[in-house]
């Protein structure tokens, strides 16, 4: 059953005004081993708040339906190696004693804050995937009103987990209600504004819901009683990095004027832009009928692609460097997985990549296996 959005998420009015409609778009952004048949498929629709400026998803998926497994993302590549790195560093300023942090999932961040100063941190995730050499202690659930936690924590944690909250005041409001005077709260999240203006395809989707970019978060954390302490970019187009402090004292600010009119252009832009990649893309592969060709990432990226009408019957394999979705289905088609490496040997194969931030390093990583690989970006 689906979930009506009926009200923006930022202002509580009902002035939501529809954008888009990705028809029969695929519910899970993985893969999966059951056949094609079974799988769920719903319209996505994105709309706008003319109060806020704020584009969100309506309806929403039910989260049993949205998460039936993790799927992986944030522990494959050479970027997400840098960015936990990067965010296990910028906590580390902060000295925490006691940590818990929310959607930890395979707990390589608390593997690499380990390395600075091994302290208590418990992890709360529906899904968790433990990576080898983490030590922290896991707690499976989600947090929420009914959450209890009575272990040590003087810092709340969560990376990439904000923008996959449904309601995003209602979890500020929690954090602000768990936290108590002078706790800190350090976190990252995707650098949305900079990947829809990019174009990135992985930006809002049935787990971004919203569209949470630095306006909506520095106002969030002041309606909440958070003290912004520091915000640090990683990356041009990756993540923003937040570290605040529960202070009782701070006081709500307003949203900057003209959010509306910009974020409806810039979404314009976003389904105009793709619209003309997929037909350049599909003139090239109808072009070379006699080529392989291929699509990276079995991931929502992929999925977007071909909701904007990516032939897909031309692809022979769908290409990813995690080896958990090697031999697999992504979920919505009927391509099967595959490591880049199946293109070492081919003469001249297509490999369709747009990966967004990880579209370069994807990029000379193909070209390395096999050089005559014709990329299309």
């Amino acid at each position: 059953m689906r979930i009506e959005r009926r009200h923006d998420v930022i202002e509580g009015s009902a002035d939501l005004e529809h954008l888009h409609t990705f028809h029969d778009f695929p519910v899970f952004m993985g893969v999966s081993d059951a056949p094609s048949s079974s799988d769920t498929l719903a319209d996505m629709s994105f709309w706008i708040s003319r109060a806020s400026g704020m584009i969100q998803l309506n309806p929403l998926l039910p989260l049993d339906v949205l998460y039936p497994e993790a799927h992986g993302a944030g522990c494959v590549g050479k970027s997400w190696a840098a960015h936990h790195q990067a965010l296990a560093d910028f906590i580390a300023r902060y000295e925490p004693g006691g940590v818990l942090e929310i959607g930890g999932a395979h707990g390589i961040l608390a593997r690499n804050y380990h390395a600075h100063r091994p302290i208590p941190w418990t992890i709360l995730e529906p899904n968790p995937t433990p990576a080898p050499g983490c030590e922290a202690r896991f707690i499976r659930g989600f947090f929420d009103e009914d959450f209890r936690f009575d272990g040590p924590v003087d810092a709340v944690v969560h990376s990439h987990v904000f923008e996959h909250f449904y309601d995003p005041d209602a979890f500020v409001r929690q954090l602000a209600y768990f936290l108590t005077p002078g706790k800190k709260l350090i976190f990252s999240v995707p650098y949305m504004r900079e990947m829809l203006q990019r174009g990135y395809t992985n930006c809002l989707n049935f787990e971004h819901t919203v569209f949470l970019t630095e306006d909506y978060i520095e106002f969030l954390l002041a309606r909440h009683g958070f003290r912004l302490l520091e915000r640090q970019y990683f990356q041009d187009d990756h993540s923003i990095f937040y570290a605040a402090e529960r202070d009782p004292q701070i006081h709500a600010t307003a949203l900057p004027e003209g959010l509306y009119e910009r974020h409806i252009a810039l979404y314009k832009n976003y389904l105009q832009l793709h619209q003309d990649l997929v037909d350049n893309v599909n003139a090239q592969l109808n072009a070379d009928l006699s080529d392989q060709a291929f699509l990276f990432g079995a991931h929502v990226q992929a999925q977007y692609l071909i909701g904007f009408g990516l032939n897909i019957a031309r692809i022979d394999r769908i290409l990813d460097n995690d080896p958990n979705k090697h031999g697999r289905r992504l979920f919505g088609t009927d391509k099967l997985v595959a490591a880049p490496a199946v293109i070492a040997g081919l003469d001249a194969p297509i490999v369709i990549v747009r990966a967004g931030t990880f579209t370069e390093e994807i990029a000379e990583q193909l070209l390395r296996i096999n050089p005559s690989t014709r990329l299309v970006l």
